[in-house]
């Protein structure tokens, strides 16, 4: 099947089952209905087959090029039946899983992510080490005994230290973990990554509100945590390749799905603005700002197509989705005249907590200031800051 087929097919079914797809919320916008909503529509997606294209056979796929999957999350986010923030590890941690870990345990664990029969978390950023991710200290030490030996034949692992800011740590079932397994002044050469299940003794997860309510990230310790060496992803001290591997992903098919995101919110408010010319500057702000993404977006698709390798440019991706986001939800906030601030209806809820998390879009994924510095060093040849 090419991708015209797919994607044709793929909004066949979605028009034909849409009250199986529909949103399902007890309470607008609350996270656990959120994910909840994303097991459920990745189940029937699945089982649809759906779900399983751009996928590997030998991990319960059914073949095909990545960009169907990057049609898939497009068309879901498009019809506004999840959001692409949330619904996004999926295509940032499923081709780590691929790629690095041990070829029965990606066998074995890749059809229980598709399907939406568990959620997983990324542990990479830790206090004092979030953009500088080669700096992190949480600590993996080989169980060799008294008489010591190669970390390579160690059979199980010990990891001591602490993550933070981990998405939905609170409800996943696996985290894909980023350890020290060499010195600190190794850095980049001295990461191991390891596959961890989160209800392994050891492990507490201390939720983080944010200003919105909710709590979408985790405070996570580990404290002699044992864990199998068969569960190492990319070989002892071989982590950084494993963290660099997400790059493309998350910052090109994931992209897209804010891109069809953005696209359904923007025109809702369209829906709701009335007709005079402060909506319509508000309005055309959003959509030159959405328009911009999308352009650039675009060319980091096409490239990701042809297998080209993609690097620092995609920070210009990263500093668009954060305009965008803000300009799309500035406009809708413009237009509503007030509702969004006072009106307690399920509708201006939702607009209001989208309002809110998009203020965040300058600083998850990294910073703002930090994708410039990258656009202005590696891409504009600057030279280093003062």
């Amino acid at each position: 099947m090419d991708i015209a087929q797919f994607r044709t097919e793929l909004h066949a079914w979605l028009d034909e089952h849409a009250d199986e797809v529909a949103l399902q919320y007890s309470e607008p916008g609350s996270l656990k209905d959120r994910l909840d909503q994303i097991r459920r529509i990745r189940g029937l997606l699945y089982d649809a087959g759906f779900m399983r294209y751009g996928w590997p056979e030998r991990v319960g796929g059914l073949g095909g090029p990545p960009m169907m999957r990057t049609e898939l999350n497009a068309a879901i986010s498009g019809r506004g039946l999840s959001d692409p923030g949330t619904a996004s590890l999926v295509e940032v941690l499923g081709p780590t899983m691929v790629d690095y870990a041990p070829p029965e345990l990606a066998a074995e664990m890749m059809p229980k992510l598709l399907s939406g029969e568990e959620l997983w978390c990324q542990g990479f950023s830790e206090p004092g080490s979030g953009s500088d991710l080669a700096s992190l200290s949480c600590r993996a030490t080989p169980n060799l005994g008294p008489t010591g030996g190669d970390p390579e034949t160690a059979t199980t692992w010990t990891i001591n230290g602490q993550k933070v800011w981990t998405s939905i740590a609170d409800f996943s079932e696996r985290c894909v973990l980023l350890t020290r397994t060499g010195t600190p002044e190794s850095r980049h050469k001295g990461i191991t990554a390891f596959f961890v299940d989160m209800d392994t003794p050891g492990i507490t997860r201390r939720p983080i509100e944010m200003i919105n309510g909710e709590a979408e990230f985790c405070e996570v310790f580990f404290d002699d945590v044992q864990v199998p060496a068969s569960r190492i992803c990319g070989g002892v001290d071989g982590g950084w390749a494993v963290a660099m591997s997400i790059l493309p992903f998350e910052r090109s098919s994931c992209f897209w799905a804010w891109v069809s995101y953005e696209q359904y919110q923007l025109q809702r408010a369209v829906e709701q603005a009335p007709d005079d010319d402060r909506a319509a500057e508000a309005l055309g702000n959003g959509y030159l700002q959405w328009y911009a993404l999308r352009a650039r977006s675009r060319v980091t698709q096409l490239r990701m197509a042809a297998g080209e390798p993609l690097g620092a440019e995609t920070s210009i991706d990263k500093v668009l989705v954060a305009m965008s986001e803000n300009a799309v939800y500035d406009a809708a906030r413009k237009v509503l005249g007030g509702a969004l601030e006072i009106d307690d209806d399920p509708t201006a809820a939702m607009w209001r907590i989208g309002w809110i998390y998009s203020r965040a879009s300058t600083i998850y994924g990294g910073t703002g200031e930090v994708q410039r510095n990258i656009i202005a060093r590696r891409l504009l040849d600057l030279g280093d800051e003062a």
